[in-house]
């Protein structure tokens, strides 16, 4: 039997989602978006699930979009249709993210949507000789799965702008450098530290994490002032839950909490 395109492990209150297709680089076919939007359902419906990993199997997250499979669907002007149930990974519609953080690895080549799939995540490691690149303009096209709006925002404009219209590669190094990644990992130590710093939100509140999450998007997508009009209604029913009470006893006690999601 053939291996699945996607693997998916549950790991304590962590999912590794893992491209799996080395010989390929990692390309992502459709048919590995489409696993990749029920995965990201799965972090998001499930209640154990606190934290999700993504990363690629072998020596290099993803070389970008099989294209000959993607090019006439995009001149349709779309992307293939989510699975029932799925939810789109690259954070387009904002009504329907997961709503769960996500941590991605980076490592080798890394190239187009794994750009893009990094900007809609929440914290990013790589190697330091990981190969960037939004490379569409050199393909005939640009792209088209939230770098044209979110990357502006990471790095500011003329790094945003050098990579988005020169199509050039730069290395872990120089993402870290211009605040595209958060920190640095040898390649065989990416996931590791991926893992591990998920695991570190993991162990906060989820509902305090969920809610941080929900508040510095909604700041992102309508403002300053939305975010901040939202943010003390939304720490009512937080300071209502059963978590919170927790949270008071084990500081009492000078114990750390112990937090179960509601």
């Amino acid at each position: 039997m053939n291996e699945p395109k996607l693997s998916v492990e549950r790991q304590g209150h962590l999912l590794l989602m893992g491209f799996n297709r080395p010989a390929k680089r990692n390309a992502m076919d459709v048919d590995l978006y489409k696993a990749l939007c029920l995965a990201y359902a799965e972090l998001d419906s499930n209640p154990e699930l606190r934290c999700g990993v993504l990363f690629g199997h072998g020596e290099h997250f993803t070389a970008g979009l099989d294209l000959p499979q993607w090019a006439p669907i995009f001149a349709g002007g779309q992307w293939p249709i989510v699975p029932e149930g799925g939810i789109e990974p690259f954070g387009i519609d904002e009504s329907r993210r997961c709503r769960k953080p996500v941590v991605v690895a980076a490592r080798g080549v890394s190239f187009t949507v794994a750009v893009e799939l990094m900007l809609a995540a929440d914290v990013r490691i790589a190697a330091p000789d990981a190969r960037f690149g939004q490379l569409e303009v050199q393909r005939g096209f640009y792209a088209c799965g939230g770098a044209t709006v979110r990357l502006a925002r990471e790095v500011g404009w003329g790094h945003a702008m050098k990579i988005l219209l020169g199509g050039q590669e730069f290395s872990g190094e120089e993402a870290y450098r211009i605040g595209l990644v958060q920190e640095l990992a040898p390649a065989e130590q990416v996931l590791e530290r991926a893992i591990a710093q998920a695991e570190i939100i993991a162990r906060q509140a989820p509902l305090g994490v969920q809610a941080s999450l929900r508040l510095a998007r909604l700041a992102r997508s309508q403002g300053d002032l939305a975010g901040l009009a939202a943010m003390l209604p939304e720490l009512v029913p937080i300071m209502q839950s059963e978590d919170s009470r927790e949270a008071v006893r084990a500081f009492s006690e000078r114990r750390p909490p112990v937090f179960v999601g509601r």
